[in-house]
């Protein structure tokens, strides 16, 4: 590119360092092995597990758990009360919402979203407040999840709906035939 259409190149000679590293996520230490990557958000009194990452503009609200090894990709959203146990992957912009019908102005009416163990949700994924994600379901990219998905199923779609077992999922996945 060139500097008279008003936009430079991230290989100009000149401060290419110093442009990349004001562009690059800081890495913040959450303890037990866990990080966050900023800009992100971990609200108050949310408790993260070990060796979790939280990624850059993800949103992890307040009093939400995340078990062990819980990954939270980029731009994901998980509401304030949300449940998300050991082993769970939470894919780039996915919305796990608490409030049914938005805004409530009471907490008391929240509902949390539970993830089980082991459990994915898919990026540009939707789980609806109160619904519960059983222990390795996968909810699909894009899917919305409007009821509870049993373990070890697949589910993908608007609303969301049975496509596989997880384990022919895993097979699929692992041969590179999704």
């Amino acid at each position: 590119m060139s500097d008279d259409e008003g936009l430079t190149s991230c290989n100009d000679n000149e401060s290419n360092d110093t442009r990349h590293n004001e562009l690059a996520g800081i890495r913040h230490d959450l303890g037990n092995g866990s990080v966050a990557w900023s800009p992100c958000h971990v609200g108050k009194d949310a408790v993260i597990g070990a060796d979790c990452s939280v990624g850059a503009l993800a949103h992890v609200g307040s009093e939400a758990v995340l078990g062990d090894r819980v990954r939270v990709q980029g731009g994901a959203y998980v509401a304030s009360i949300c449940i998300l146990e050991n082993d769970v992957f939470i894919g780039p912009n996915a919305t796990l919402l608490n409030d049914r019908h938005p805004p409530s102005q009471d907490r008391n009416k929240w509902l949390p979203v539970t993830v089980r163990p082991g459990a994915v949700i898919g990026g540009g994924a939707t789980v609806l407040p109160g619904v519960t994600i059983g222990s390795r379901a996968v909810v699909a990219a894009g899917a919305v999840a409007t009821k509870d998905i049993p373990a070890d199923e697949v589910w993908g779609g608007i609303p969301a709906r049975f496509i596989m077992s997880r384990d022919e999922y895993e097979a699929n996945r692992t041969e590179g035939n999704l």
